[in-house]
């Protein structure tokens, strides 16, 4: 009961395969032609009597295409579609002719015409266009002839002939023929020649003055401007002024007419008028005069009067330039020297020029100036900033030492020390050792007393000889006698000692030694009092330090 209406995005050979199954007819019949406004011939089909899902399978061996169309039917009619995909028959099978075009479509194919075109013509987007043989140059028009675009071809125009006493020029436009240069003897001698518009005209001829000459057209005379022409006997320094039917020299401004000569000669204004008409210099130039300046100075607007020139503003000098009338003068900052070019300013070497010492340790020069400078370590510049202080690092704190140690100060450094009392003595201070007993009189005349640890610190390369340490009884009586000498640590003889007096002994350092240097000397004294000999020993450590402030 519903009628066999094929879905519209349907291909044509399944169109036409759908109706023809679908109207029960047992063979399909051949495929129209595509242009055809027919509607496709129905065929018919036994096995296509389903009423619900049916599949229809049509078999068309011209094409060698398989389509199974899938009919749903509902309330609303047929539903129906193609379950393979689009064949290109133009790649393969179409039935177009050889002037014929073939355009695959969905499910199916076109045959469209190929478009030619006609001579004069050429296609263009499927569309022909005509050629413009005049702007190709594609035509055959001859030199005397202009081509004219046409319509699907062109013609050639015979180009404009120009008139007589007229010639044609390039663009091909018609200009007048001067016959008077272009003949060689258009007049008689008599006459003279005059071009006109297309033609020319003979004219008698006119005889002038002297200092006249005829116009062109020959019809008058006209005065003959001998100044302008060159044609003048004018000297130098001398002005031509033409006059009708002549001229006149006369003398430049500046110039004045020597009568003997017969000429003009240069005015020396300088001479004539001396001092009063420069400033400063008047140098005579022909046929009139120059001022000039002097170096410093340069001339005014008004030619004469000078005026002073300030050349600081040109930065002559390396640093400090003061000017003055007429010149300028150079002068440097504090620090530096001006050298002899009278501009340049150079720094002064402070510490390589001074005679006495700038500073304690080491001078820096610097631009303009200097620095002194103190020992890496253990030294700190003064407030007078030339001389080194020593950092006390045992009082700052600014040391290493343990708990066990002592520290001792020394010139730009510290010493940790610590020392032990030997045995048979006992530690009475941080310096001190007493014996405690006295086995037998030997060892009591030979072992000391008492020790004491002694710390000192000098710099290098002291002036020498120099004495660095004093011994002796305190308190000492009268009849006291005392024996100094060095035990041990004197051993490249940089020390000795010396008896100052009975019970007074010292220690000198009498080599010039180079730091840093540390020396560990024992220097025994024995004391002669009352008929016996008590020993005494002082441990000195001697430091020399390296830098010599």
């Amino acid at each position: 009961g519903h009628p066999c209406k094929a879905h519209q995005q349907l291909g044509f050979h399944c169109r036409y395969v759908f109706i023809t199954c679908c109207e029960g007819e047992h063979t399909v019949r051949e495929r129209p032609a595509l242009n055809s406004t027919t509607p496709p011939i129905k065929g018919t089909v036994n096995n296509c009597s389903h009423t619900n899902i049916q599949s229809c399978v049509a078999s068309y061996s011209m094409y060698f295409s398989l389509c199974i169309l899938v009919l749903l039917i509902d309330t609303f009619g047929f539903y129906s579609f193609c379950q393979r995909p689009d064949i290109n028959e133009c790649l393969s099978v179409h039935a177009c002719q050889q002037s014929e075009r073939c355009v695959n479509t969905a499910g199916s194919y076109s045959c469209q015409r190929v478009i030619t075109c006609p001579p004069g013509y050429q296609i263009n987007s499927d569309v022909c266009e005509d050629i413009n043989e005049c702007v190709q140059r594609s035509h055959n028009c001859g030199l005397d002839f202009e081509c004219v675009n046409t319509e699907g071809s062109f013609r050639c125009n015979p180009k404009p002939r120009c008139s007589v006493g007229f010639t044609q020029d390039a663009q091909g436009n018609c200009i007048d023929i001067d016959e008077c240069g272009a003949l060689a003897q258009p007049c008689s001698p008599d006459f003279n020649c005059i071009n006109t518009a297309g033609s020319f005209m003979c004219q008698r001829k006119i005889i002038c003055n002297r200092g006249y000459h005829a116009s062109p057209d020959g019809s008058r005379c006209i005065d003959v401007d001998e100044c302008q022409s060159s044609l003048h006997r004018c000297k130098e320094g001398q002005l031509c002024h033409n006059l009708p039917g002549s001229y006149r020299c006369e003398c430049q401004t500046g110039y004045q007419y020597d009568s003997f000569r017969r000429m003009c000669v240069d005015i020396n204004e300088c001479w004539r008028y001396p001092g009063r008409l420069c400033a400063q210099t008047c140098e005579n130039t022909p046929g009139s005069y120059e001022c000039s300046c002097t170096s410093g100075f340069r001339l005014s607007g008004d030619g004469k009067s000078c005026e002073d020139v300030n050349e600081c503003l040109a930065s002559p000098c390396s640093q400090e330039c003061a000017n003055i009338y007429g010149s300028y003068q150079c002068y440097c900052r504090q620090g530096y020297y001006l050298r002899e070019d009278g501009h340049t300013c150079e720094d002064i070497d402070e510490c390589s020029r001074s005679t006495g010492h700038l500073c304690t340790y080491k001078c820096v020069n610097i631009p303009g100036s200097y620095q002194c400078a103190c020992p890496a370590y253990g030294y700190t510049m003064s407030p007078n900033g030339r001389s080194c202080r020593d950092i006390d690092e045992c009082a700052t704190g600014a040391h290493n030492c343990s708990l066990a140690e002592t520290c001792y100060n020394i010139q730009g450094g510290y010493r940790c020390l610590s020392f032990s009392c030997p045995p048979n003595y006992r530690k009475v201070s941080n310096t001190h050792c007493e014996r405690i007993s006295c086995p037998n009189y030997l060892e009591c005349q030979n072992s000391p007393l008492r020790i004491t640890y002694y710390y000192l610190s000098f710099q290098s390369n002291i002036v020498i000889p120099a004495q660095i340490f004093r011994i002796g009884p305190s308190p000492a009586y009268s009849g006291d006698n005392v024996i100094v000498s060095i035990t041990q640590g004197n051993e490249e003889n940089y020390f000795s000692t010396r008896k100052l007096n009975t019970y007074t002994g010292a220690v000198y350092l009498h080599r010039q030694v180079e730091g840093p240097r540390d020396f560990l000397i024992n220097v025994e004294m024995k004391l002669w009092r009352q008929g016996r000999f008590t020993t005494f020993h002082a441990r000195i450590y001697v430091y020399i330090t390296a830098n010599s402030l």
